[in-house]
């Protein structure tokens, strides 16, 4: 027979667990509704700054660097449109730095580790930029086994990713690149698609092949230039100012996007912790019930049975 004091225990255990994930599941909810609202915002402006970025990239012919000031490799632009033969790709992984999100952080490693087997069938070696401490503490393990470096990690981004962090991220990578480190930037994300789905995506960057790939959105069909436009001061000074742009502005939006994913994730995980809770208190009560009916019978039939051993 069940003991009732650890039957009770577990029903007092699992409530307490109860109010654990009630609280974080309408904390999640809070904070997903302000970053659906941030990730909307943005779209519209990464969408026109990618058809600016295409207009302005098919009215250069030749990239040169000829009287630009280059202080970051960021600015060097004819160094990062330049196309070659590629020998290490350079991922951005974004996953985050808290868990209890289902299988959020394990859905975008899985990714990643299927992406650089790919790219090591083609002979192709991996650089891993991580953000999230769930990540790097995962991709460390296998970094050894898997054939692949990890160059910088970034663990200290909070809920909150803003202009400042993209930029610090954006700048290692075109480093990276520039120094010949790496021949491709993309990034690793999760596109948030509303409150209860994500999906994991792959950005690719540079080379600039396809605009379209590289914000994993679609660009208006014509993004030719306008006969009547005009560049000044000139179009190699607007190609400096605008590829940090939409560098830049890429890796912003894989934050925002990861952000909202996680915290949509973490709220549906914790919604069916709630729920599977009331249903482990439901059949443990059952059991509870069950097993005190149980020794109230055998105390009555003791009782009953001293009852008539007196009587005889």
């Amino acid at each position: 027979m069940p003991n009732l004091l650890d039957i009770k225990a577990r029903i007092n255990s699992i409530q307490n667990t109860k109010k654990i994930t009630k609280a974080m599941k309408m904390v999640a909810a809070a904070k997903v509704k302000r970053s659906q609202i941030k990730v909307l915002a943005a779209r519209p402006f990464a969408r026109a700054l990618g058809e600016a970025f295409a207009k302005v990239l098919s009215a250069v012919e030749v990239f040169s660097s000829a009287g630009l000031k280059i202080e970051r490799a960021i600015d060097n632009y004819p160094v990062l449109m330049q196309k070659r033969e590629q020998k290490t790709a350079g991922i951005l992984v974004v996953t985050s730095n808290r868990g209890l999100a289902g299988a959020y952080n394990a859905n975008v490693i899985r990714f990643v580790l299927k992406k650089i087997q790919e790219y090591k069938e083609q002979g192709i070696s991996s650089k891993l930029f991580v953000v999230g401490l769930k990540g790097v503490a995962s991709l460390k393990r296998k970094a050894e086994s898997d054939g692949f470096e990890i160059v910088k990690t970034y663990t200290k981004i909070s809920q909150e990713p803003n202009s400042s962090n993209a930029i610090v991220i954006a700048e290692d990578m075109a480093q990276a690149f520039v120094d010949n480190q790496i021949d491709s930037i993309e990034i690793v994300t999760t596109r948030f698609k509303n409150m209860m789905s994500y999906k994991v995506e792959d950005w690719k960057i540079l080379p600039v092949d396809d605009v379209k790939k590289a914000l994993g959105d679609d660009l208006n069909e014509s993004n030719s230039v306008d006969p009547l436009m005009a560049f000044e001061p000139g179009v190699d000074n607007i190609m400096q100012k605008i590829v940090p742009m939409f560098i830049t502005n890429i890796v912003y939006q894989a934050l925002l996007e990861a952000v909202a994913s996680e915290l949509a994730a973490r709220m549906t995980a914790m919604s069916s912790a709630t729920n599977n809770a009331d249903e482990m208190i439901r059949i443990l009560t059952i059991d509870y019930n069950k097993a005190r009916q149980a020794a109230i019978t055998q105390e009555i039939s003791e009782v009953v049975s001293g009852a008539d051993a007196l009587k005889n």
